[in-house]
């Protein structure tokens, strides 16, 4: 099986055309599209547009509304054209896994079709967001299944990517693991906060003032653990430069997220732009940490160019 593989490499090479390549490169292009959904949808939120288009999937029964056309129905109607877009490069992604699995890992057609899976069932939340009157717990989950798909694509990304393993990442990939969850569950409390308002609402009203509390708790784990990594980083001897490179932007997007939240703190969530950069920010660090983590286990556990070439 091995030597079939490498034999279908090699051609590819020869002629010219190299599936990993390409289909890396299709999983950059999704990632990009995921991210500007998310802030697309932050914006969509922040400038209570959610219900802009108060049908669905459709809006106002149309599939470009131009009489009702204003900024509020067209962030609504461009999230969904987005999310579209999303949907069909995930079918895309699907048959070229399939038609290209003699020449990549095993594992890439599973994960293609773990994306699909990922990518419906946030189009069925997206609908229920609507239907359902932008119900709170459901907003909440359109937003991790969103964070979900963006992480799975990366790190197929970085599986994916040609890099030479020195070894020297030790447990770094435990404690960038251990900051992945913090930021995750960071970016679910802060959607939790947006979609029930909490900001607005929190005097007076302890379940809200709860919701706020616990949002702002966390930031004191994802903080520590992103602070480690980089402080860890910074001292492992002879780490390679993609790591390093990714920990001190980690760490960067760290303290930019931090002035950002207190500045949308501080305002009551009241400027949309502040509001829609905290959370693209937020998702910026997870994808980065994400990829950090990915690397730094093939760093530790595999030879170079394992995750290429089939088994």
């Amino acid at each position: 099986m091995a030597h079939s593989s490498l034999s279908a490499l090699h051609a590819d090479s020869v002629s010219g055309f190299d599936p990993v390549r390409y289909l890396r490169r299709w999983v950059w292009k999704m990632a990009i599209a995921t991210l500007i959904l998310m802030a697309i949808g932050s914006a969509t939120r922040v400038m209570n547009a959610g219900l802009a288009c108060p049908d669905w999937p459709l809006c106002y029964g149309q599939i470009v509304p131009s009489q009702q056309m204003n900024l509020q129905v067209f962030l609504e109607w461009f999230h969904r054209l987005d999310a579209s877009l999303i949907g069909l490069m995930a079918i895309g992604l699907v048959v070229l896994a399939m038609r290209w699995r003699e020449s990549l890992p095993n594992w890439v057609p599973w994960a293609a079709c773990f994306v699909l899976f990922l990518v419906i069932f946030q189009g069925v939340l997206g609908g229920l967001t609507v239907t359902q009157l932008l119900r709170f717990d459901i907003v909440t989950a359109h937003l991790g299944t969103a964070l979900l798909v963006f992480c799975t694509l990366l790190a197929m990304g970085m599986a994916l990517f040609p890099y030479q393993a020195k070894g020297t990442a030790g447990k770094l990939s435990w404690l960038s693991g251990l900051a992945v969850v913090f930021v995750y569950a960071q970016s679910l409390l802060g959607g939790l906060v947006g979609s029930r308002w909490a900001a607005h609402q929190c005097f007076g009203l302890a379940e809200l003032c709860n919701v706020v509390n616990a949002h702002l708790i966390g930031i004191i784990p994802a903080s520590l653990a992103v602070i480690l990594l980089a402080v860890f980083v910074w001292r492992t001897p002879a780490l390679d430069n993609v790591l390093r490179s990714q920990a001190q932007l980690a760490f960067g997007l760290l303290i930019l997220q931090l002035i950002l939240g207190l500045a949308t703190f501080r305002l009551h969530l009241q400027v949309e732009t502040l509001t829609v950069c905290h959370q693209a920010v937020g998702a910026g660090l997870l994808g980065t940490l994400v990829c950090f983590t990915v690397l730094s286990i093939r760093d530790r556990f595999f030879e170079s160019g394992p995750l290429l070439i089939k088994s």
